[in-house]
């Protein structure tokens, strides 16, 4: 069953997905609304109760965060929280370091917390689940700011989920708990803002959701409709009020066994102790992902995509010369924040095309005269293709300077996904943000890591994980990841399908695609894989792959982009790779203090970045053509 969803000017601040208490994104169905939230305007900032994880702390991290600090604190701290003492660690050396560059000089304090049920032991075994490790970050509250960054640009903090499973040890100890700070809900569950009048004739599950709104687009259920049910109903249902360690160590396995490629028969049953994907007896093969020799044991689980993206940076610099990385191809913002924060920096190649390789060529070459004994850099971070720009950097050649001149080349994978793509051969590393379209329900999130074991710093790195990964997964989050994950490669079949037909119409009525009726055109570009950089992706496409979900689209006028934005009937707020459509004015969001400098390199302040759901696809081609006529029709009052 669908559910039309209303995206009217009402539905400002609600989690998107509607009524979901772990939602990954918000709702802001307006351009004014977007400038707003950039801007602070607090009509948009109080109506939030959702939000994406690194950017928004959840309402229950927010409430586990003001216990920890009245318990903690001391002169009104403010805390961050972590899930072990390694990750509590890096967040205070980031903290003291980048407080030390801005001339403040502070204190960093580190608490650790065991949140235990009544009548569990002070020490509890390892090999119960029963306690909650927290590990608190607790600084001076003007230094918040700054720590945020860590949050933010790592992904390393906990989950929501973790969050609640404290809040509901101390519930059951305690039934009064220190009074919430202004704006936090009393209740600790549900975070998600209660129905409107457009939602209270028809609650979830119900046919309609929309009652007069404008919207035409259904939203897709969840695969095998349990997976959208609310964490606690799944998990009292599945697994009882106690969640067994072996459920979560299935889903994980499961998860890596997934996404190795190895799965001769990938099931959409259970077990009787976690998914069949995951059990000991499971049939294995060699590897689908264009190098046999991977298994699961090469896939590295993490809580967010840019965790994996921060901890790949964090294994090069460990096991390699310390130099600068170069990052190739605009990427999503915090990618570049992690190069230019830790380390010595980096070389930073923001076209991605082919010139930029002509000058990564030359660079390496001047920094190897200067200094032959050690490698011009450390790696390469890119993404195939790029977000938002959709550009595909050359792989076979990055490749062959990686070889000739000995750095790691780590490509992020999230925009293609392994069913259109198969880019592992030509790189060391593969990030992946499972929070996206492997997920597909947006919520819950997760990242992963694999090794290429036929890559030249294979033994180097893999020596390193053996003594120094973490497993830092929540394993409810991980169990969510894995039920959503079971019929990813259908899915992505319907959503490239969609978004191929879209993107053909969108760039038939563009400057780019069309050149004989050039008056009154609204869409000046459609930045797609198959239009962006096309003999470069198909060197890595699949013979049944296709180019994605994502596509962004720049106008011949800021008001055109206004125009098509506001008119477009889908959900709109941050994130990508949805089972429902999901659009934004990415560069507002994403760059919205730095304009101009995204401008040079093509991303414009107008760009709006659409990623493309499983909804019927004459329904979603209606929704594009009303979008665009507005759009045109605004460009011919310009005019």
């Amino acid at each position: 069953m669908t559910a039309v969803v209303a995206t009217g000017h009402d539905t400002l601040g609600h989690a998107v997905p509607p009524f979901t208490p772990h939602a990954i994104s918000v709702s802001l169905p307006t351009w004014r609304d977007n400038v707003g939230y950039e801007e602070g305007e607090k009509r948009v900032v109080e109506s939030m109760v959702s939000g994406y994880p690194r950017f928004f702390i959840h309402l229950s991290i927010q409430k586990l965060a003001s216990i920890c600090e009245q318990k903690f604190g001391i002169n009104n701290e403010k805390c961050l929280l972590c899930p072990s003492k390694r990750v509590a660690d890096h967040c205070r050396e980031f903290v003291l370091a980048r407080t030390a560059l801005s001339g403040i000089f502070t204190h960093v304090r580190l608490a650790r917390y065991m949140v235990c049920p009544e009548n569990t032991p002070s020490q509890p075994s390892s090999s119960t689940n029963d306690c909650a490790e927290l590990h608190i970050i607790l600084f001076p509250a003007d230094v918040f700011p700054i720590a945020k960054q860590f949050w933010q640009h790592t992904g390393m903090g906990i989950s929501s989920r973790f969050a609640e499973r404290c809040l509901a040890i101390l519930d059951s100890q305690q039934p009064t708990l220190p009074a919430s700070p202004p704006r936090l809900q009393t209740s600790w569950r549900s975070p998600y803002k209660a129905p409107n009048k457009h939602y209270s004739k028809h609650m979830p599950g119900s046919p309609s959701l929309g009652g007069e709104s404008r919207s035409s687009l259904s939203l897709p259920p969840c695969p095998r409709e349990v997976l959208c049910k609310d964490q606690d109903t799944y998990i009292e249902e599945r697994y009882g009020r106690n969640l067994p360690l072996s459920a979560g160590a299935y889903a994980k396995r499961a998860l890596r066994r997934r996404i190795a490629g190895v799965l001769v028969h990938d099931t959409m049953d259970d077990g009787p102790h976690g998914p069949s994907a995951g059990a000991l007896d499971a049939e294995l093969g060699p590897s689908s992902r264009g190098v046999k020799d991977v298994t699961e044991n090469d896939v590295y689980l993490f809580p967010t995509g840019m965790a994996a993206i921060w901890n790949a940076h964090q294994f090069a610099l460990a096991v390699r010369p310390v130099a600068k990385s170069v990052c190739f191809g605009f990427p999503y913002t915090d990618t570049l924040k992690i190069l230019q924060k830790w380390g010595p920096g980096c070389h930073f190649f923001g076209h991605g095309q082919e010139s930029d390789v002509d000058a990564l060529e030359s660079l390496l070459e001047q920094i190897s005269s200067e200094n032959p004994s050690t490698p011009p850099i450390l790696a390469v971070f890119t993404e195939f293709p790029s977000n938002p720009l959709l550009r595909s950097p050359d792989l076979p050649r990055l490749r062959s300077l990686a070889d000739k001149y000995d750095f790691v080349i780590v490509v992020d994978d999230t925009i293609g996904n392994f069913v259109n793509i198969e880019v592992l051969p030509y790189a060391d590393v593969v990030v992946s943000s499972l929070s996206k379209i492997f997920s597909g329900c947006a919520n819950t999130m997760g990242g992963s890591l694999v090794l290429n074991p036929q890559g030249r710093h294979y033994a180097a790195l893999k020596q390193h994980l053996s003594t120094n990964y973490e497993d830092v997964y929540f394993n409810e989050d991980a169990l969510f990841m894995e039920r959503n994950s079971r019929d990813f490669t259908r899915r992505v079949r319907v959503i490239d399908t969609n978004t191929e037909a879209i993107c053909d119409f969108l760039r038939s009525r563009s400057l780019s695609g069309n050149t004989t009726h050039l008056e009154g055109i609204a869409i000046k570009e459609v930045y797609y894989p198959k239009f962006s950089c096309p003999s470069n992706y198909v060197k890595c496409q699949l013979p049944e792959g296709g180019y994605g979900g994502l596509f962004s689209l720049t106008f011949t006028s800021l008001g055109a982009s206004r125009a098509f934005f506001d008119a477009l009937s889908c959900l709109k707020g941050p994130s990508l790779g949805t089972n429902f459509t999901l659009a934004c004015p990415y560069t507002i969001l994403a760059h919205y203090n730095e304009l101009e400098w995204a401008a040079e390199y093509g991303v414009e302040e107008g760009l709006v970045r659409i990623s493309v759901g499983m909804e019927e696809k004459e329904v979603l081609m209606r929704c594009f053509e009303v979008a665009l006529k507005a759009a045109e029709a605004a460009t011919v009052v310009v005019n």
